[in-house]
């Protein structure tokens, strides 16, 4: 039984990297194929963080923050992508300056464990489910068994019914 859990769960491992992966790797920059529309600072903001204050650019309110909207400003004005300034801010601050991290290296367990964990947590509960189903079943059944035996219970001694009317008496006063 153990064989076939760790089976089971292997292959829902597999079958979730299997999926997952494509996307992450669909999700990475390819070579320009189209022109760019020009980058604004708003939609830029929203996916770099303040390198200072952690948050992201578009709520950070430090000096660093203001530092980092002007690089920003100077690169669109000079007419760079969205890409090609995320790019350029990697380079000038390094790779924490990203609001999200890159799909590559150890940073793509970020991407494929949450939904190899959930795939993981739901291939439990398939199994374990019927289960419990099966035992709670399985202890009603019984303790109904037990009742129908409780209404034939076999009948008591003469002398340990006149003892137990003798202290039931004494209790009702």
């Amino acid at each position: 039984m153990t064989r076939r859990l760790l089976r089971l769960t292997a292959a829902v491992l597999l079958t979730t990297c299997a999926l997952t992966a494509p996307a992450a790797l669909a999700s990475t920059p390819s070579a320009p194929s189209a022109p760019h529309p020009r980058a604004s600072l708003t939609d830029i903001e929203n996916d770099v963080m303040c390198t200072l204050c952690h948050e992201s650019l578009a709520v950070a309110q430090s000096p660093q923050a203001d530092a980092e909207r002007n690089y920003i400003r100077g690169l669109i004005a000079q007419g760079e992508t969205k890409q090609q300034i995320l790019n350029d801010m990697v380079a000038q601050y390094g790779s924490n300056v990203l609001g999200k991290p890159p799909a590559s290296g150890f940073n793509l367990t970020v991407y494929i464990l949450p939904p190899a964990l959930l795939a993981f947590g739901i291939a439990i509960l398939a199994i374990t489910l019927p289960r419990w189903r099966r035992r709670t079943r399985a202890a009603t059944a019984t303790a109904r068994s037990a009742d129908n035996d409780d209404d034939k219970a076999p009948a008591l001694d003469p002398a340990e019914a006149a003892r137990l009317e003798h202290e039931l008496s004494q209790f009702r006063g």
